[in-house]
């Protein structure tokens, strides 16, 4: 599967701890993030990632492209809903696209631990 991983400034250390957490699941899978999270994760778990650009310079859309031509199985994206993000429109493109390419999407610590639970247990996103 290939997998996006995008964090919120105020959400990277729980990905960076979600991504320590389920290593060993993310790890039999293609990824890719954004440009610091990337960076971040990489540093902490040794995780193999293809970085895009930092979100607010093109990141988010980078992924969204992957997005609309169809590669992409599943997206973390920890959003921080309390902060004013300045690409705004940028995360609100993506979240359309993954519900128009009916791309399982998780928005925060809880829904990821749950699909990265269900891969941990063979069970796989189509």
């Amino acid at each position: 599967m290939k997998i996006a991983l995008i964090a919120h400034d105020k959400k990277k250390n729980e990905m960076i701890e979600l991504a320590k957490q389920y290593k060993d699941v993310l790890a039999e899978h293609e990824l890719y993030a954004t440009g610091t999270t990337g960076t971040l994760i990489m540093g902490e778990t040794g995780l193999s990632i293809h970085r895009m650009k930092s979100g607010p310079l093109g990141g988010d859309q980078q992924i969204g492209a992957m997005l609309a031509e169809g590669n992409l199985d599943l997206i973390l994206f920890l959003r921080d809903p309390l902060t004013a993000q300045p690409h705004e429109p940028d995360v609100s493109a993506l979240l359309r696209l993954g519900d128009v390419q009916s791309i399982p999407l998780a928005t925060n610590r809880e829904s990821a631990t749950v699909m990265l639970e269900a891969m941990k247990n063979g069970v796989y996103f189509d």
